[in-house]
């Protein structure tokens, strides 16, 4: 069904972002695809789709791909009709029900009498049942476009279909239905994700880098256990040859003072025996000489030896090579930080956003998650608990504390400073240059990196650098809350960021529909939210 033979795409930036890609995709495989941010994982969908025409290479794709993308913002001034292609077929119907029977009308319609009905069945089925095909997409929350584009599924049943972090902004229910979708379609499926639980339901793993794709023919819970075993067999390699290179610098210093001894030795023989200056002398420059070659010999061993060193611990995933460091909160575990006693709020003065008055009280060192379909009112939650709005009615009581709202779009960082002046912006006791540029180095920003613009950054790097300047101050947040964070991160940076958490000893408050996230993170309490 598709075919990809030594594929290579150099972005027009003129960096290189995958090379000698090889790839067969058989009919009704269900394969993902992942790797790093900034990898080329959706520039390689876009090239199967033709958006996008590969460097060098061969590609050949036997069916029209259905193709569902990551970012909707182009789509803002289409109609729902228009993102699901059936606008000239509704058009075409509607005139023919008003009596204008032309034969454009009917070339246009092409005897899809049911096309209608199907639009509404599929939209209903994603939980869409409020919209209008002439809807303009902007009037719409990003789970809404994306379940739009999953209708059209439904509606055209396309054999080949492709999905680029489909699960992103979909609540709880709706990932059900994308997941059971998946598990029962027999279309072939080429999906782009992150999502841990999604990505158990795939055949085939593909990890993607610069040099290539490298399949795992399973699951992610098999590709997990092989990336395992591949981790330890480089920890392993690594163990060895850091050990070659002590014996090699024992033996280099072994052998040098054997040599020194020897040269110390025939030159007290030389003096005692009375041998000629001239004769002295080209003895010496001949043991100099002998002990330049040996040591020659052992730097070039030790050389090559450390090389591959440095070569193995190159290869070691990031998070293996992140120190965190969190200092911990200031507040006692169990300190009562936020009541809410019957507490409702209006953006409309007419309507109260919660059908019940809510009663909840947060105590220091709670980990909680906030869950509710989109439009519950969980970021109305967060601002509350945050002083950020008042109750309309009730009453809220909230102590003195330190706390970090870090959104999906981390929005704490300040977009045109560089990374270097960020984190100095959170430096609050003064710690001078090196010891700020050793912290950004712990989290993976080398010397190039610290003259970057922040706008610049990707996600990943963005959550390593709000990392950074969170565990870079005097004292770590009493509570960070954490509004989707998973959404724009790779696998390993999600790792990452669950690392970080888990080190973290403040109250943790999470909005997420990742459930692998949440229970990867010890979250002990729910605050569900209904409307």
């Amino acid at each position: 069904m598709i075919t990809l033979q030594h594929l290579t795409y150099t972005h027009t930036n003129t960096d290189l972002l995958f090379q000698n890609l090889n790839l067969t995709v058989n009919k009704q495989d269900k394969i993902a695809i992942v790797g790093n941010n900034g990898s080329g994982k959706s520039s390689l969908l876009k090239v199967i789709t033709g958006k996008l025409k590969a460097s060098e290479g061969h590609i050949r794709v036997d069916e029209q791909p259905y193709f569902i993308p990551q970012l909707f913002g182009q789509f803002n001034d289409f109609s729902i009709a228009q993102v699901l292609q059936v606008e000239g077929k509704i058009n075409a119907l509607q005139e023919i029900l008003k009596g204008n029977t032309s034969e454009e009308n009917f070339n246009a319609l092409n005897d899809d009498w049911t096309i209608e009905e199907r639009c509404k069945e599929a939209l209903q089925h994603w939980q869409l049942t409020d919209l209008e095909l002439s809807q303009k997409m902007k009037t719409l929350s990003g789970g809404q476009k994306t379940k739009v584009f999953l209708a059209g599924i439904f509606i055209h049943k396309p054999e080949l279909i492709l999905l680029d972090e489909p699960s992103n902004h979909l609540d709880f229910t709706s990932r059900q239905l994308l997941y059971e979708f998946i598990q029962t379609t027999k279309s072939t499926l080429i999906v782009v994700s992150h999502d841990k639980t999604l990505l158990g339901f795939m055949t085939t793993i593909c990890e993607l880098n610069k040099s290539g794709i490298k399949l795992y023919g399973g699951n992610y819970e098999f590709y997990k256990q092989q990336k395992l075993i591949e981790k330890n067999t480089l920890n392993q390699d690594l163990q060895n040859k850091e050990k070659a290179l002590r014996k090699a610098k024992e033996k280099e210093r072994e052998t040098l003072e054997r040599q020194q001894k020897q040269n110390s030795r025939g030159k007290k023989q030389q003096n005692k025996e009375g041998t000629p200056k001239a004769m002295r002398d080209k003895m010496k420059n001949d043991a100099e000489k002998s002990t330049s070659r040996l040591k020659s010999v052992h730097t070039e061993k030790i050389g090559g030896i450390a090389q591959d060193l440095m070569d193995l611990r190159s290869s070691l995933p990031d998070i293996d090579k992140i120190k965190f460091g969190f200092d911990n909160s200031a507040l006692h575990i169990g300190k009562i930080l936020f009541t809410a006693t019957n507490i409702n709020f209006a953006y409309n003065p007419s309507q109260f956003l919660w059908k019940n008055n809510l009663n909840i009280q947060i105590t220091s060192g709670e980990r909680i998650a906030l869950k509710g379909q989109n439009g519950s009112g969980k970021t109305t939650f967060i601002k509350l608990l945050l002083g950020d709005l008042e109750p309309t009615t009730g009453t809220i009581y909230r102590v003195d504390n330190q706390s970090a709202y870090i959104d999906q779009d981390y929005s704490l960082l300040d977009n045109t400073l560089k990374v270097y002046e960020q984190v100095q912006q959170f430096n609050t006791t003064a710690l001078e240059e090196h010891d700020i540029k050793t912290r950004l180095n712990r989290f993976l920003f080398g010397q190039e990196d610290w003259d970057k613009t922040c706008i610049a950054l990707s996600g990943g790097e963005r959550m390593r650098l709000m990392l950074c300047c969170l565990t870079i101050g005097k004292q770590a947040p009493d509570i960070i809350i954490l509004d989707e964070p998973t959404n724009n991160l790779d696998i390993q940076n999600i790792d990452i960021l669950t690392a970080a958490i888990n080190e973290y000893q403040g109250t943790l408050i999470v909005v997420s529909h990742d459930e692998i996230f949440l229970e990867s993170i010890n979250i002990k309490r729910t605050i569900a939210f209904t409307i």
